[in-house]
């Protein structure tokens, strides 16, 4: 027979207090763990950027995604990108900087975050189960323009656990975006990646400041550990 998991377990470490975590009501969120950003030669590389930083994030959010689904946590990813022509994407935003590429140029893995190519999709590390949803965004908060909202709603979704690259850009727009829409946020970590350790460490701190202004973190050992008890057992009579 195979014995019932507990429904709701506790994160007593979590900053700035303990968090709760319902299996019936949480989806970890997996933003924008993209080629362009990771992978050497890059377009992360080529604004200058070390993208070894953002590599750490791969082996604990792999093992982190990997009791996600043992535990039947939705995973969602997301993945930053245009259209092939670029009409979704606004002036500013392609022409800001000096950068020596830019968006929609041919880089090392294809036009540079154009939905399609090779280098817009998600390292192979942490490629998607067929039937995980994909949420293909145009800008920096996962919510802007796309369908999540659809998504977390249809599926009674009402906390979240973010993971994923920038940690104070991306990640923590959709953190941002996700208080206002009354999500209960956990930033897991060791499992967001920053170009720059002293944005990582403040980013991190921001989130939790204040008594959890915008929501709370943990290390992915604590997360797995309360997602571990959701993993339906085995057991023999």
């Amino acid at each position: 027979m195979t014995s019932v998991p507990t429904p709701v377990m506790s994160i007593p470490s979590a900053s700035p207090s303990e968090f709760t975590v319902d299996a019936a009501t949480t989806a970890l969120l997996v933003i924008d763990m993209q080629r362009d950003f990771l992978l050497p030669g890059g377009f992360g590389e080529s604004l200058g950027n070390d993208v070894g930083l953002l590599r750490t994030v791969i082996e604990p959010l792999a093992a982190l995604i990997a009791v996600a689904r043992e535990a039947g946590i939705p995973v969602i990813h997301t993945r930053e990108g245009h259209r092939p022509d670029l009409s979704d994407c606004p002036p500013a935003k392609l022409r800001r900087g000096t950068p020596s590429q830019r968006i929609g140029d041919p880089g090392a893995f294809g036009r540079i975050l154009v939905r399609g190519e090779y280098g817009h999709d998600i390292v192979d590390e942490l490629a998607p189960l067929e039937g995980e949803a994909v949420i293909d965004k145009p800008g920096k908060g996962a919510f802007y323009a796309t369908e999540l909202s659809e998504v977390l709603t249809s599926a009674g979704i009402t906390t979240l656990l973010v993971t994923g690259v920038t940690t104070e850009v991306c990640v923590h727009t959709t953190v941002r975006e996700a208080n206002d829409r009354g999500y209960e946020c956990l930033v897991v970590t060791d499992c967001v990646g920053s170009y720059f350790p002293e944005f990582q460490r403040v980013g991190l701190e921001m989130i939790s400041a204040q008594g959890g202004i915008f929501g709370w973190t943990a290390a992915s050992e604590d997360v797995m550990t309360a997602l571990a008890a959701f993993v339906p057992t085995s057991t023999s009579r």
